[in-house]
């Protein structure tokens, strides 16, 4: 079921029965515009930690704040009625323990209005996670290369290959089991994807995984072309944004600097024109 044939948001288990069917598809959004022109085609938006590099200018995730995803959460809201919305767990804000991540999710969902939570970690989190899901809050996992981590992870490295990958595998395995109605798989060889989707009941959601995932996710800002700092090779970019922006920027500056803008078209006379009757 597609999202344009939608008259209504799925729920996480509208999500999950999903697996095995037409990929999933899903895109980061931050502010109401940009949520308006995804609703129509995407099944799951997430609010997603990365606003922090593409709209706030953070080196990367870490600093993030709750109160920045909850800013960021109502307004996505605002652009959507056909698209699931989850909002991701920002850095400190579920580590601590199960209890930590129940209240500080359950204030995401009560001022959001978000159908679900993400947060990173396999079996390091399971228990967090199952906790939960027991009480009413759906959870969406994230394996592989987890941004919040960067710093023990040792930066921005694909994960799971060689011995590597059994790890791997049973963190997803941690994440299914205690609950999460899907998980995303960052940053992992393809072949590691296609068995880690073929072992879970959960759809996997890939961003620089396989096409063989249940769905595949990435940064909006990515895939327009209108964050150009760098562009990872899991990015495919379908629009130059960021290059079209800077054009008619100094395009309008030319003009300003001319004085051919505002023209004539652009003012208001003395006298309001008469109305037509």
């Amino acid at each position: 079921m597609s999202a344009t044939a939608r008259k209504s948001a799925p729920l996480p288990e509208d999500i999950r029965a999903r697996k095995g069917g037409v990929p999933l598809v899903s895109l980061t959004a931050y502010t109401t515009p940009m949520a308006q022109a995804m609703d129509a085609h995407c099944d799951v938006v997430l609010v997603g930690d990365s606003v922090g590099m593409v709209l706030h200018g953070l080196p990367s995730t870490l600093g993030v704040t709750l109160e920045m995803m909850i800013l960021h959460g109502r307004a996505v809201k605002r652009g959507l009625s056909k698209a699931m919305m989850v909002v991701d767990m920002p850095f400190g804000s579920y580590e601590e323990s199960p209890q930590q991540a129940f209240r500080n999710a359950a204030r995401v969902m009560a001022e959001t209005g978000a159908a679900a939570v993400k947060l990173e970690g396999g079996v390091t989190m399971q228990e967090t996670i199952r906790f939960l899901v027991q009480r009413g809050i759906p959870v969406m996992g994230h394996v592989g290369l987890t941004p919040q981590s960067i710093n023990t992870l040792g930066g921005y490295k694909v994960q799971g290959r060689g011995a590597a990958a059994d790890a791997l595998i049973a963190d997803a395995r941690a994440v299914s089991e205690a609950g999460a109605f899907a998980v995303v798989l960052e940053k992992v060889p393809a072949a590691l994807a296609d068995r880690v989707t073929a072992d879970l009941p959960i759809p996997t959601i890939g961003i620089g995984a396989s096409a063989g995932c249940d769905g595949q996710i990435l940064v909006v800002d990515d895939m327009l072309g209108a964050f150009t700092a760098f562009k990872p090779k899991f990015v495919k970019r379908y629009a130059a944004l960021g290059h079209q922006a800077e054009a008619a920027i100094e395009e309008y500056a030319a003009e300003v600097r001319a004085r051919e803008f505002p023209g004539e078209e652009h003012l208001f006379a003395e006298e309001a024109p008469e109305k037509k009757t």
